[in-house]
């Protein structure tokens, strides 16, 4: 059985990801709620993959009445809840590192050419950490395993 957007057949068991450009652009145009449910899951799964980018391409050229700021939403949110895990992994990592050192929170920041605020920041998931910061955290904290 295949779910029909006009001159689009896509079987429905198929995952949104490998569905062609085109039946999206029909999906968002011509689906109905049960569609669009099955674009805004596979965008929560991934907020910057495929399916949202496209989806995003689509709602900004064909800028579909109704359905495409919703779908524009849908996007965003799941992009702000990505970045919000993110940042507590991040936190999660920086907290565990500070434990393992085994040193106060201003010795190490010192250590690592910070302060102790800015480093009690990135521990609580106030403040994201640089990528460089986060290599130079992990390898002093490596060197004082030794």
């Amino acid at each position: 059985m295949t779910t029909a957007f006009r001159h689009v057949d896509v079987d429905p068991a198929s995952p949104v990801g490998s569905w062609p450009y085109e039946a999206l652009v029909a999906c968002i145009e011509r689906g109905g709620v049960r569609d669009w449910a099955r674009l805004t899951t596979a965008i929560a799964e991934e907020p910057w993959g495929d399916v949202a980018r496209q989806v995003e391409l689509i709602v900004a050229d064909v800028r579909p009445y109704g359905v495409g700021p919703l779908l524009q939403r849908a996007i965003e949110r799941s992009r702000d809840e990505a970045r919000r895990h993110e940042g507590e992994v991040v936190a999660s990592e920086v907290a565990a590192l500070v434990r393992r050192s085994g040193m106060s929170l201003a010795a190490l920041a010192a250590r690592l050419g910070t302060s102790g605020s800015r480093l009690s920041t990135y521990r609580s998931g106030q403040v994201v950490p640089s990528a460089t910061f986060m290599v130079r955290l992990r390898e002093t904290v490596a060197r004082l395993d030794e």
